[in-house]
């Protein structure tokens, strides 16, 4: 028996990294994933249990780890199941843009209830920096700061194409961790990497003229090891939209952030924050303690699970 962790995931096939070296695996038989209907049950980052195929030098894998956390979304291919992009991670990067692709505030906070449900420290980068913007991304942009970084979401602003010192400046972020490095296709996230990792040469494109939208490049999870600094990286596929899993509304309003100190203020117990009479959210929104794009963002999750329900 051997015992390692998952770093990439092609589908039918796993590599996993043990004391010994990476290893080829592959699942006999189902899972069980508390109650989770899952299109992905082993996921990069799941630290497993091997056992040898005879004459062969690939593995089976036999048992996952229960796992620290992870990031979850809702599957694109089947209802009512999930895809976890990764597990056992200690922080996320949510890679955005401003233009060619613009990242929407909706996309942003629907990462950040993920990444919150777990409490995994998340940082937004904004790449791309070097390109001039319109007044309407010098809008967003100054939005970026002023909503995300009082909330305890650094903004940093690069240019993963330019910058020749990225792993200067990100090596103190990184050390010692495992950092999950996400956002829609098209935003950098393989450019960063092949600056972060030179070994990974993971394949980038231009974005598409037709749509201004990203090229998927990037096709399965995949962890990098960050050379002297006992690191990892996780890239991931480009998202194109990040659905919520279930949520209990009463839960929702726990994963954002500036909520959590009015909780249990309302008039009622069972308060959704919409549009019941005495909600102590709604009136640190209009005061201004709640920034009024987070709070719509809310309320479109919020609806948005009433109609799955």
């Amino acid at each position: 028996m051997k015992t390692g962790r998952v770093i990439k995931s092609t589908g039918s096939w796993y590599e996993v990294l043990t004391e010994t070296g990476p290893v080829r695996a592959r699942l006999r038989g189902k899972f069980k994933q508390q109650g989770l209907k899952l299109t992905n049950p082993v996921a990069v980052g799941d630290q497993v249990t091997l056992q040898a195929e005879s004459q062969q030098e690939t593995y089976t894998i036999q048992e996952i780890a229960p796992r620290e956390n992870y990031v979850i979304r809702k599957s694109t291919r089947k209802a009512h199941h999930a895809h976890i992009i990764a597990s056992n991670i200690d922080q996320a990067f949510l890679m955005v843009t401003i233009q060619q692709p613009r990242t929407s505030l909706g996309f942003i906070d629907r990462f950040l209830v993920s990444t919150e449900s777990f409490r995994i420290p998340t940082t937004i980068l904004v790449n791309k920096a070097d390109l001039p913007l319109n007044e309407a991304g010098e809008e967003l942009l100054q939005d970026l700061h002023e909503i995300y970084e009082p909330l305890g979401y650094p903004v940093l602003e690069l240019s993963a194409l330019h910058e020749q010192d990225l792993l200067e400046g990100f090596g103190p972020l990184l050390r010692g961790k495992t950092t999950l490095l996400s956002g829609h296709s098209g935003v950098g996230k393989s450019t960063l990497l092949n600056q972060l990792v030179p070994g990974a040469r993971q394949t980038t494109k231009d974005i598409s003229a037709y749509s201004a939208k990203g090229v998927h490049t990037t096709t399965f999870a995949e962890m990098f090891a960050v050379e002297g600094l006992d690191a990892f990286l996780i890239d991931t596929p480009g998202i194109k939209e990040f659905g919520v899993l279930d949520i209990e509304e009463q839960e929702l309003s726990h994963y954002f952030v500036e909520m959590r100190q009015y909780l249990g203020e309302c008039k009622y117990h069972n308060c959704r924050h919409v549009s019941e009479p005495g909600c102590r959210i709604i009136e640190r929104v209009e005061e201004g303690y709640i920034h009024p794009y987070r709070y719509e963002n809310y309320v479109n999750l919020l609806h948005e699970e009433d109609t799955h329900r």
